[in-house]
C-alpha cells in the first residue's frame, strides 16, 4: 500500500467553468486552483451531465451517468449503490472521507462507503449547525442571519466572524481529518464546499475586492426573452431576471468573492509545509457540480442546458512519479462520471464493470485517449442536450423546441442558428444521435424515428429538494 498515492478531490458547488483566472477571467483572483492545472492539467470541456446537486453528486460517486442511476433532477430519493468510489477505495484499503458540504443523497447521514462523514446539509441537523451553536454569538442567527438566502441572488458580506464561515468550517474539519488520519493507510478525501452556491455572503475583505474592481456585464444571446418589468416583483430567488446597476454588481461581486475566498483556503490543504498534504504522494482534483448563470441570457442559478449551468472546471495534478505533463491544457469532452475510475486508476485499483465514466489518467500523461463523439447533458423537466465542446444541440423535452450552437465561434451561445438553412443537415445529424440516445428509455422521448415530446420523467413533477 505504501506505493498508491492519496488522492484529494476538492468539489465546488455551482462554480462555472469560467470563473478561474486561467480560463482568462477579467477580474477573478484563483492563483492556487489555477496551480493545480498548471502543474498538471485543465480541461476546458469538462461538463456535468446533470446540472443540479443531487444529479451530480451521485454521479461523481458512482461513476454512472444520470440515465443509469435515475437522479434526473433535484428530486430526492433513497438510492442502492454498492460499488461507488469510496466502497472500492475503502476495499482496497483506503481511508475514506466526504467533508464539507454533503453528498445531498438520501437518506442524509448514508455513507456510501465514506468511513469519515462530517457534513453540511440543511435538510437536517448537521455538523455545521452544531459548530456554530458552540462558536457564534447569542442571536447569531446561523448561516442564514443575513436573510440572504440559498438560491437568492441578493449578496451582502457574511454576518459572523470569518473563522465561522462554511468554507473556513471546511477547511478546518479537512484538515482535522488529515491530522487524526491512520499514517499506514493511504487516504481518498472529498472535501466538499458550499461555495459558490448562495448564500452570497463571503467575508467582506471579498465582497469589497470585487464591489471595487467591477465585475463583466453578462451576455444575452438574441435568442433571449427578459422579464417583464425588468423581474421587478418575481422575487429575488426567481430564476428569470434581469440584473442591473446595484443589483448586478453585488450579485457578481458575491459569487466572485466566495471563489476567491475558497480559493486561499484551498492553500490551507495544498501549502506543503504547514501540515496540509503530501504533494509529492496525492493526486488533487478540483471541480465542481455544476455552474451558475449568474444573469447570462436573463437567468440565474443552474438547470437549464447553458454553458454558464452545464460547464464546469476540472484541473487535476498528480505526483512525478506517474508521469503527467505539466502545464497541459485539453479540449476533450469530459464529465464527473470521469472521476471515479481515473481516481481509481491512479490507485492502481480494478474499476467496477457498473462505471461508464473514463479513466482520464492516459490524457493526463500525454497519450491520445479514446475521446467521445458528445455527451449528453438531461435534466427533468426540462431538456435533454448533446455536446462534443465545438457544438451544442438541445431539445426541450415540453414542446420539442431546438437550439444549436457552435461553441467554438461562439462560446457564450449568442447567436442560435437552429433556424439557419445552412445548418439543417448538422442539426439532422445531432437530432438523430439524440434519437438513439434516447431509445429505449422508458420515458418514451423517441420512437426510434423522431423525438417525441411532451412525455413526462418519472418523478420529476414531485417538489424539489434544492436546500442548498
Amino acid at each position: 500500500m505504501a506505493d498508491r498515492p492519496n488522492l484529494l478531490l476538492l468539489f465546488a458547488e455551482q462554480h462555472r467553468g469560467d470563473c478561474l483566472s486561467s480560463a482568462g477571467h477579467p477580474v477573478l483572483v484563483t492563483p492556487n486552483m489555477d496551480a493545480i492545472g498548471g502543474s498538471g492539467t485543465r480541461f476546458t470541456n469538462a461538463y456535468t451531465t446533470c446540472p443540479v446537486c443531487v444529479a451530480a453528486r451521485r454521479s461523481l460517486i458512482s461513476g454512472q451517468f444520470p440515465r443509469t442511476h435515475r437522479a434526473l433532477s433535484n428530486v430526492g430519493t433513497e438510492w442502492e449503490c454498492h460499488e461507488t468510489l469510496a466502497e472500492t477505495l475503502r476495499d482496497a484499503g483506503y481511508q475514506t472521507g466526504w467533508i464539507g458540504r454533503s453528498m445531498h443523497q438520501s437518506p442524509v447521514r448514508k455513507r456510501f462507503g465514506f468511513e469519515e462523514m462530517v457534513m453540511c446539509d440543511h435538510r437536517s441537523d448537521d455538523d455545521y449547525d452544531e459548530f456554530l451553536r458552540r462558536n457564534m454569538p447569542e442571536g447569531g442567527a446561523g448561516y442564514w442571519g443575513t436573510g440572504v438566502m440559498h438560491n437568492d441572488w441578493t449578496a451582502r458580506p457574511f454576518h459572523l466572524a470569518e473563522e465561522l464561515h462554511h468554507t473556513n468550517w471546511t477547511l478546518h474539519e479537512a484538515q482535522r481529518f488529515l491530522d487524526r488520519r491512520d499514517p499506514d493507510r493511504p487516504f481518498c478525501m472529498v472535501v466538499s464546499f458550499l461555495a459558490s452556491h448562495p448564500p452570497l455572503v463571503p467575508p467582506a475583505f471579498y465582497l469589497d475586492r470585487y464591489l471595487r474592481t467591477g465585475v463583466p456585464d453578462p451576455v444575452y444571446g438574441d435568442w433571449v426573452t427578459p422579464p417583464e418589468n425588468g423581474g421587478i416583483g418575481l422575487g429575488v430567488n426567481s430564476r428569470h431576471v434581469d440584473l442591473r446597476g446595484e443589483a448586478l454588481l453585488s450579485a457578481r461581486a458575491g459569487y466572485y468573492g466566495l471563489i476567491n475566498h475558497m480559493d486561499d483556503q484551498i492553500r490551507r490543504l495544498l501549502n506543503g509545509v504547514l501540515g496540509g498534504v503530501d504533494m509529492k504522494n496525492t493526486v488533487v482534483a478540483y471541480t465542481a457540480d455544476h455552474g451558475e448563470m449568474l444573469g447570462d441570457h436573463c437567468l440565474w442559478a443552474k438547470s437549464v442546458p447553458y454553458q454558464g449551468s452545464v460547464h464546469v472546471p476540472l484541473l487535476i495534478q498528480a505526483p512525478a512519479s506517474f508521469g503527467c505533463r505539466r502545464g497541459q491544457v485539453l479540449d476533450h469532452a469530459v464529465c464527473l462520471e470521469d472521476i471515479m475510475p481515473t481516481f481509481l486508476d491512479f490507485a492502481d485499483v480494478p474499476i467496477p464493470a457498473t462505471v461508464e465514466g473514463q479513466s482520464l489518467l492516459p490524457a493526463l500523461r500525454g497519450d491520445e485517449p479514446k475521446q467521445r463523439d458528445y455527451l449528453h447533458i438531461e435534466c427533468a423537466p426540462l431538456h435533454h442536450t448533446l455536446t462534443d465542446g465545438v457544438e451544442k444541440y438541445i431539445w426541450f423535452a415540453k414542446d420539442g423546441r431546438e437550439q444549436f450552437f457552435r461553441l467554438a465561434d461562439d462560446p457564450t451561445e449568442c447567436r442560435d442558428l437552429v433556424s439557419k438553412p445552412d445548418e439543417q443537415e448538422r442539426l439532422e445529424t445531432w437530432r438523430g444521435r439524440l434519437v438513439r440516445e434516447l431509445t429505449g428509455r422508458p420515458e418514451g422521448f423517441t420512437d426510434g424515428d423522431r423525438l417525441i415530446s411532451g412525455r413526462p420523467y418519472p418523478g420529476a413533477l414531485a417538489a424539489p429538494t434544492d436546500a442548498g
